[in-house]
Order: C-alpha cells, then sequence, then structure tokens
C-alpha cells in the first residue's frame, strides 16, 4: 500500500512572496513541502536568485531547518534555441544546496532533434547534483501536450528525465487519461493539481491567464481530477499550483494557500 501522499506548494501560488516567507507559510499552511522558483518565467513576475543572492539562501536555508519542509522542485528552466546547460552550474549548486529533488523544463524550441539533445545534455547535468530534469508540457508551446511530451522525453535517451503533468494543461491540451496510464512510473515524478471551469476552445490569451493568474483549488472546478489521480501512480506526489491573483489581492496569499491546501484534503480523501 502506497504511503502518505505528499503535498507541496507550488511557489507561483504564492509567488509574490521570497522563498523563506513563503517556507513558513506552507509549514502553516500543512504542507509537506515546496517548489521555488528560482528563474523568473516572464519580465513581469519575480524569480529568487537563490545562486547569487547569498543572504536570502541563507535565510532560505533557515526556514527548512526550522519548519522540516523539504524542497521538491525549482524551477523553470527555459529550452531555447539558445539553451545554455553550462549555464546553469550556479542554478544547479543551488538547487542541490537546497535539497530540491527536480528542476522544472519548459520546451521553448521549435527544432525537437535539438530539443530533446538540450534535454539531455540538461538532465545529465542535474543527475550529477542528485536532480533530476522534468519537462512541463504547455498547450501554447511545441510540446502541448501528454503524448507530445513523452515522445520527446524518449528521443532523449534517459530514463531519468520526467514529465510534469500539470492538471490544467493535461485538460486543455486534451491529453489522454490513456496516455497517462502508459507512462512508466518513473516518469512522472509528481503532479501539479489545480481546478478550473471548462469553456472550451480556448485561446492563447485564455490559456496563458488561467496557467499564470487565474485558476481554483482542486475539485472546484470542472477538470476530472479524481480521473487524472487514478491514471497516475499510486500515491504520486501532488504539488498545488493555484495562483488565485484576485483573491490574493484582496485577502492575501496565506488565504489563497489555506484554501488549495483545504481543498485538495478533500480531494485526496476520495481519491
Amino acid at each position: 500500500m502506497a504511503g502518505p501522499r505528499t503535498v507541496s506548494l507550488a511557489h507561483l501560488t504564492v509567488l509574490g512572496l521570497a522563498p523563506p516567507a513563503m517556507i513558513r507559510l506552507a509549514a502553516r499552511c500543512g504542507y509537506d513541502a515546496v517548489g521555488l522558483r528560482l528563474i523568473a518565467v516572464t519580465p513581469e513576475t519575480p524569480g529568487y536568485d537563490l545562486a547569487r543572492d547569498a543572504p536570502l539562501r541563507r535565510e532560505t536555508l533557515a526556514a527548512l531547518r526550522n519548519t522540516g519542509l523539504r524542497v521538491q522542485d525549482v524551477e523553470f528552466v527555459r529550452l531555447s534555441p539558445a539553451f545554455d546547460a553550462a549555464a546553469l552550474e550556479p542554478f544547479l549548486e543551488a538547487a542541490a544546496l537546497l535539497g530540491a529533488r527536480h528542476v522544472i523544463c519548459a520546451p521553448y524550441d521549435p527544432d525537437l532533434a535539438r530539443l530533446a539533445a538540450n534535454l539531455a545534455a540538461f538532465g545529465a547535468r542535474a543527475a550529477a547534483h542528485g536532480l533530476s530534469a522534468v519537462l512541463e508540457f504547455f498547450p501554447w508551446t511545441v510540446v502541448p501536450g501528454l503524448e507530445d511530451a513523452a515522445r520527446l522525453v524518449a528521443a532523449t535517451g534517459r530514463e531519468d528525465v520526467g514529465i510534469l503533468v500539470d492538471a490544467l494543461h493535461f485538460d486543455r491540451s486534451g491529453s489522454s487519461l490513456a496516455a497517462l496510464r502508459a507512462l512508466p512510473p518513473a516518469r512522472l515524478p509528481f503532479l501539479h493539481l489545480c481546478d478550473a471551469p471548462r469553456r472550451p476552445p480556448y485561446d492563447t490569451e485564455a490559456l496563458l491567464h488561467a496557467g499564470r493568474a487565474e485558476r481554483l483549488p482542486p475539485g472546484e472546478g470542472e477538470i476530472p481530477l479524481r480521473a487524472i489521480l487514478d491514471a497516475a501512480p499510486p500515491g504520486t506526489p501532488v504539488a498545488l499550483e493555484v495562483p488565485m491573483t484576485a483573491l490574493a489581492a484582496a485577502e492575501g496569499y496565506e488565504v489563497v494557500a489555506r484554501r488549495a491546501r483545504e481543498a485538495a484534503r478533500r480531494l485526496l480523501a476520495q481519491a
């Protein structure tokens, strides 16, 4: 029988909080782990460069020690045509120092052969630091769905490169439960769990807005989350990536994080 499922707080849910405050909040709200954004995704949103900010890194390590939480993953490595794996050595060193397990990567290169080669090269560098590279697919990119991600990851030739299934992107891309069931368990180290209304079709603006700004806690929308959880290996860890920018602005990040955690507790009790 699988043990208790690890529940992590993804940084996007509370992105305005620097890592120490985010970790302390996660502990108060009953999370087991956190995912930290060390590299910014957009010019308008923060990334907390713990590789170069030594005081913030020390405070983050102290918060982890004091709360007993661990770092499940760090993000966000963009695999673009100009990708340079060697330039990410300081980032990987910081991730290893934090005790992270996985590094989330994103596919932004139209040359799929080069993309697979760069993912393989980065996977090798990550493994040298005790980390695994995990490719997240997004419906607005060249790797829009789970089936596409599975082919690309297989093309790396590395069995230790994983796939990150985010419930929102899984649903919006029309990915299949059969493809999820067919994944070897080692390819699926954790899931991003959230919810949303279902109002297809979706243009890119709608996909990005839901992805980055407004989602719903698990079980409060229309995505078939129980079916997704049932198709994944038993006990797969979950990270709650539930940005709710309007609620955060009105009532604060702790309200958002608590609401997401309690909703996940109810859903996971039924799954």
